[in-house]
C-alpha cells in the first residue's frame, strides 16, 4: 500500500462512504505474547529512550532503518510501512501506553483478563465478545462471531453461536448426508449444537466466499495472519452476517535478540503491517462498514535486558482502523520515561484501559447502547478515537 499514489485518497473515499443498509463488522487480531509497544511506536523525541534501550531503540524518523514520524512524539516502526498511509489519511489511529488496569505479568492470566473483559476477575465465564452477541441476539446467523484460527479463543466463549474456522475451505462436508449424520449429533469443535454446525456448512457452500479474490490490487502475506485476514474479508464481501471476527498472531514474546529497525520484531511487524494493509486495500469503500482493532496481553519493560532482549511489562499499544476512526492522531496521555513515572520503576505505565478504547467502538461503531453488558462493572472513559456516535441500536 505504501508504494501506491492513490492510497490516502482511495482511503478516504472508503471512510466518507458511509454504510448504507450494510451491517458493520468488529474485527479483532491479538498480539499473542506481548508486544514492544515502545518499538512498535517509538517516542522518538524522548532522550530517555535512546538512554535505556541502547540497542534496541528505534532510530529516529531520517536515519537509517529509522522510524516512520507520526507526529512531534511519536512514530512508526518502520517495518509497518504499509500502515502509514492509513495513518496519513486520516483511517488508522494509534492508542500508546494503553493496557490493563491489572497489574499482573503473567502471559496466562492477562490474556484471560483481557478476553473475559473483566480484569482481575477470574470467575468470569463467557468472554466479551461472546457477550456482544449476546446484548443483540438478532437471528441466529451462524455467522455473527467468528475466529478465524483452530480454536475458539476465550472471547468468543459463551452462550452465544460462534464458530472457529481454520480454513473456509475446509469448512466442507464430504457428502450429501454427511449433513444429516452431523445433525443428530453434536459437534464439539464447532462450540455449539451439531445441527447448527450442519446448518452453517450448509450455508458456506451456498454464498461461496472463497468467490471473492481479493480486489483493489491487494496482496496477502502467506503467513497465517495474512490467510486469515484475507479470509475475514472474503466474510464481509459475501454478507454472511459477520458482526465479530477475531483472530490472532504469536511471536511477540521478545526476551532475546529483540532487534531494532531490523531484526527478530521487525520480522514480526513487517507481516503484521503487511496483513493489515492488504485487508484495507481488498475491502476498498467496505472498510467504511468495519473496524479493526490490534490487542496484546501487557508490553514490554522500558530498558533493555542483558539479552537485548526485554521482558514483561505493562502498557503498550494499540491500533485503530476503519470507519468512524479519527485517525491520523497518536491518543495518549504520555508521561514520559523519567525513572519517577515508571510503573514500579521500570514498566510503561498504562494511562488508558483497553475497555477505553473497545467500549468506543461498541458505542460509535456498532451503536450498542449498553456497554456495561459487555464490560461488566466498568465504566467508561472515552478517548475521542471514533467520530459522534451512531443511534444506539442494542
Amino acid at each position: 500500500m505504501a508504494g501506491l499514489g492513490f492510497a490516502p485518497a482511495f482511503l478516504r473515499r472508503a471512510l466518507a462512504a458511509g454504510t448504507g443498509s450494510r451491517g458493520r463488522v468488529l474485527v479483532t487480531i491479538f498480539q499473542r505474547g506481548a508486544v514492544d509497544g515502545l518499538s512498535m511506536v517509538p517516542p522518538y523525541a524522548e532522550g530517555r529512550y535512546f538512554e535505556l534501550r541502547p540497542s534496541l531503540a528505534i532510530p529516529r524518523p531520517g536515519a537509517a532503518d529509522g522510524a516512520l514520524k507520526l507526529d512531534d512524539t511519536f512514530a512508526l516502526h518502520p517495518a509497518l510501512g504499509a500502515l502509514k498511509p492509513m495513518y496519513d489519511a486520516g483511517a488508522l489511529a494509534v492508542v500508546q501506553a494503553v493496557g490493563s488496569p491489572d497489574k499482573s505479568r503473567s502471559h496466562f492470566d492477562a490474556q484471560d483478563f483481557l478476553e473475559s473483559g473483566t480484569p482481575g476477575v477470574k470467575t468470569t465465564r463467557d468472554g466479551w465478545q461472546n457477550r456482544l452477541l449476546q446484548a443483540s441476539p438478532g437471528d441466529r446467523c451462524a455467522f455473527r462471531g467468528v475466529a478465524l484460527q483452530p480454536t475458539l479463543p476465550r472471547s468468543l466463549a459463551g452462550p452465544a453461536p460462534a464458530l472457529a474456522l481454520e480454513r473456509l475451505g475446509s469448512f466442507r462436508l464430504k457428502d450429501a448426508g454427511a449433513a444429516d449424520r452431523l445433525a443428530a449429533g453434536r459437534d464439539a469443535e464447532l462450540g455449539g449444537s451439531a445441527g447448527e454446525a450442519a446448518a452453517a456448512v450448509r450455508f458456506l457452500a451456498e454464498v461461496k466466499p472463497d468467490r471473492f479474490p481479493p480486489e483493489h490490487g491487494a496482496v496477502y502475506p502467506g503467513s497465517p495472519l495474512g490467510q486469515r485476514l484475507k479470509q475475514i474479508a472474503q466474510l464481509i464481501r459475501a454478507d454472511v452476517g459477520l458482526e465479530v471476527a477475531a483472530t490472532d498472531c504469536g511471536g511477540w514474546d521478545t526476551h532475546a535478540a529483540q532487534g531494532a529497525g531490523k531484526g527478530q520484531l521487525a520480522g514480526r511487524l513487517q507481516d503484521f503491517g503487511d496483513a493489515i494493509g492488504a485487508f484495507a486495500q481488498d475491502l476498498g469503500e467496505r472498510l467504511a462498514d468495519v473496524c479493526l482493532v490490534t490487542l496484546t496481553e501487557f508490553g514490554r519493560t522500558v530498558r533493555e535486558n542483558g539479552s537485548r532482549g526485554t521482558d514483561h511489562g505493562h502498557g503498550s499499544a494499540m491500533l485503530v482502523l476503519g470507519g468512524g476512526v479519527r485517525g491520523g492522531r497518536v491518543v495518549t496521555r504520555w508521561k514520559g520515561l523519567a525513572d519517577a513515572e515508571l510503573f514500579e520503576g521500570r514498566d510503561l505505565p498504562v494511562t488508558t484501559d483497553h475497555r477505553d478504547v473497545l467500549g468506543e467502538a461498541l458505542i460509535a461503531h456498532l451503536g450498542v447502547s449498553d456497554v456495561a453488558s459487555v464490560f461488566p462493572g466498568y465504566q467508561g472513559e472515552p478517548r475521542g478515537v471514533f467520530a459522534p456516535a451512531v443511534s444506539p441500536s442494542r
